[in-house]
């Protein structure tokens, strides 16, 4: 038995049509897929990835946050389940590969133990989870951190929350009771494309994910003083676009410290009053920076905050730092690490360490049980585009990942 379940293999032909089956649903011309949650689009999907589960044996619920959860019995079907996942839903104009592909690897993992007739000791889940791009409400709802307030999940086309869960079969009047434990599930791994080009540019297979980073975002405002750009001497001015501009390079050298794997970037900028013959005399631009450590992200602020009161001085301006969202990092449990690193030496995948600076359902379920992540390449970084693109044979190697990971992890995770 257990040189069968060494052999074991996914089918990649299959694996690759039911990723490209899914992507018709919401097509975009050039390639890509739009699948906003809630849209017809994505209910369409959903209906289709329910019948796969169902032709796969596993029994399907929706829970009240509208979370599709698939589950394959184990031998020991009341032990807490082993389970993977991620979202099928998009940004407007995404992507094939991003979400569904760690959906359909997981259905795929769960065909080929259907068609052995394999059982592992506990059952494997499948889960679709709810509007991951905008709310992420389906894994926070599952993890107890929802906020159960409608207003907070206003959308473009007006329609309130309840409506949207309601047309995906949740329930926002028992959306608390979507909310799971670590009786429920053992251990959770979330196969996923990069989104970024470190696999492609080390020429590794796949990507031991050490955890999901955290991330501070901040408004930052610096105030000076208008004035005629032509009859204002230099050394009389309060210039705030000049002290904002020492702030982004301030900004740019704390994300160079060494000793940690942390970004930092300034993305928008408002300058007024925004005339070619006025000096700026106000600036305001938002501060996103991550890292594995909350720890490192509170110096890297402290080193930031003294850099901001010299240019202040020095500039004649006043420069506030107000704090617009904080979520602290998520770690990959040491031993879903080991057991995927394991898995690719068995296979004899090249693979490396390396953290997710983006945001995935994943860092929800680590709030309450055993969390891991792979990622396979993307190409030329590339994602939340119509050009996303991972390699049919790269799929099959994480979704053979996955495979032998679970298989790993059934042995770890004893049920006796």
């Amino acid at each position: 038995m257990v040189d069968t379940l060494s052999q074991l293999s996914i089918n990649r032909d299959r694996l690759i049509q039911s990723i490209e089956q899914l992507a018709q649903i919401g097509a975009l011309p050039g390639g890509g897929v739009r699948r906003i949650a809630y849209s017809a689009t994505d209910m369409q999907a959903r209906d289709r990835v329910q019948q796969w589960m169902q032709a796969a044996g596993m029994s399907v619920k929706i829970d009240p946050a509208g979370n599709i959860i698939g589950k394959y019995p184990g031998k020991y079907p009341d032990a807490a389940a082993l389970a993977t996942g991620s979202h099928i839903d998009t940004v407007p104009n995404g992507g094939r590969y991003d979400g569904a592909f760690g959906v359909l690897a997981g259905l795929e993992v769960v065909r080929v133990l259907q068609e052995q007739q394999i059982q592992l000791n506990r059952s494997l889940e499948v889960i679709v989870f709810t509007d991951e791009e905008g709310t992420m409400i389906g894994s926070k709802a599952m993890s107890g951190r929802v906020i159960l307030d409608p207003a907070t999940y206003p959308r473009v086309d007006g329609i309130d929350i309840q409506t949207c869960l309601t047309r995906v079969g949740g329930d926002w009047r028992r959306l608390t009771e979507a909310r799971r434990t670590a009786a429920d599930i053992a251990a959770f791994v979330e196969l996923h494309v990069e989104q970024g080009p470190v696999l492609e540019c080390l020429g590794k297979q796949i990507g031991v994910v050490e955890g999901i980073v955290g991330q501070r975002r901040y408004i930052i405002t610096v105030k000076g003083s208008s004035s005629h750009a032509g009859s204002t001497p230099m050394q009389m001015r309060q210039d705030a676009l000049v002290a904002a501009s020492r702030v982004v390079l301030a900004v740019n050298k704390i994300a160079h410290t060494p000793g940690g794997q942390q970004v930092a970037t300034v993305g928008w900028m408002e300058v007024l009053p925004n005339a070619a013959n006025v000096i700026p005399g106000l600036v305001k631009m938002s501060l996103d920076i991550r890292d594995l450590s909350s720890q490192h992200l509170d110096n890297l602020m402290a080193q930031l905050q003294a850099e901001i009161e010299t240019i202040a001085v020095e500039t004649q301006t006043y420069i506030d730092l107000q704090p617009r969202l904080r979520n602290e990092p998520a770690l990959a449990k040491p031993q879903i690490q080991q057991a995927i690193a394991q898995a690719c030496e068995d296979l004899r995948l090249s693979y490396t360490h390396l953290p997710s600076r983006a945001s995935h359902d994943a860092q929800e379920l680590a709030t309450f049980t055993d969390m891991g992540m792979i990622f396979v390449p993307s190409k030329a970084g590339v994602s939340h585009a119509e050009t996303e693109f991972t390699s049919p044979e790269q799929c099959a190697e994480g979704t053979n990942v996955l495979l032998h990971t679970f298989l790993e992890l059934d042995r770890h995770y004893r049920c006796d």
